[in-house]
């Protein structure tokens, strides 16, 4: 069993957020203005137990991006993946989710893993179809929400799904694309000496032409449209404080409110 993690460098949550002219731009008071998008730590994690609890091969961190993204593959590497790989190639920039998943099923291929793990969205696209569309252009089997992983074989793997109004057990046939929640893990903080390898690694790149991709790919073929960015409109809001001189009054009051308002 080979497992990949797929994972996104992100703005930082901390980093304040400009639009202009229908550009987006942002700056973060810390000085790091570029994450590991915080629902694939989760991920990270993930892939770092299959290795060490069920006997995983390999754990590979995996993203696209520019050489500014090597810094979210060393964090990986750092909390204790065993190797990463970076997707760079300038054809590729602009891409949709679509397209996304294309490059990102081509990698996964030619690194001949049989297990992808994905958090659940990343926090600036927020669209969370990014896994489901990767399963799909590999022809696998996606499992989303998912917040345990029960069983695991070379052929096999039972895992927990949180829904809205419980959870459900599915089984399913291998290989799989997982795309997990939080309640799955608590990541672990890289350690001292998982940093310092991580900083003397050696973070192997691929391009276009390593890959096999299925399909088109840059902004050309993107079908999302990121031309008109703009901020919301303001909401303006009206706060009325009910008193009285008992609880009582004050919910009667309130009651009759939320009736002539037809609240109620």
């Amino acid at each position: 069993m080979k497992v990949v993690v797929c994972l996104k460098q992100t703005p930082s949550t901390t980093a304040v957020y400009d639009v202009s002219d229908g550009t987006v731009s942002w700056d973060d008071p810390s000085g790091k203005p570029h994450v590991v998008n915080p629902w694939d730590e989760f991920a990270i994690e993930e892939a770092i137990r299959l290795k060490e609890n069920h006997g995983a091969e390999d754990a590979i961190a995996l993203t696209a991006g520019d050489e500014d993204a090597n810094a979210s593959l060393k964090q990986a590497l750092a909390m204790g993946c065993t190797s990463a790989t970076l997707i760079n190639d300038p054809s590729f920039a602009g891409s949709d989710g679509q397209g996304t998943a294309r490059i990102l099923a081509a990698a996964i291929n030619h690194l001949g893993a049989n297990v992808a793990i994905f958090g659940k969205q990343a926090i600036d696209g927020d669209t969370g179809m990014t896994p489901v569309m990767t399963a799909r252009a590999l022809g696998w089997t996606p499992l989303t929400y998912v917040s345990a992983i029960k069983e695991i074989s070379d052929d096999s793997i039972t895992v927990e799904r949180m829904l809205e109004r419980g959870t459900q057990t599915v089984t399913a046939k291998m290989p799989v694309v997982i795309s997990v929640v939080k309640e799955i893990n608590e990541p672990r903080y890289p350690s001292f000496m998982g940093i310092r390898k991580a900083n003397r690694a050696t973070i192997p790149t691929i391009s276009g032409d390593d890959l096999n991709i299925d399909g088109a790919v840059g902004a050309d073929s993107a079908n999302v449209d990121w031309s008109n960015v703009y901020q919301p409109p303001a909401r303006v809001a009206e706060t009325e404080y009910i008193t009285g001189d008992s609880a009582e009054e004050i919910a009667s009051k309130l009651a009759d409110k939320l009736m002539a308002e037809k609240v109620i």
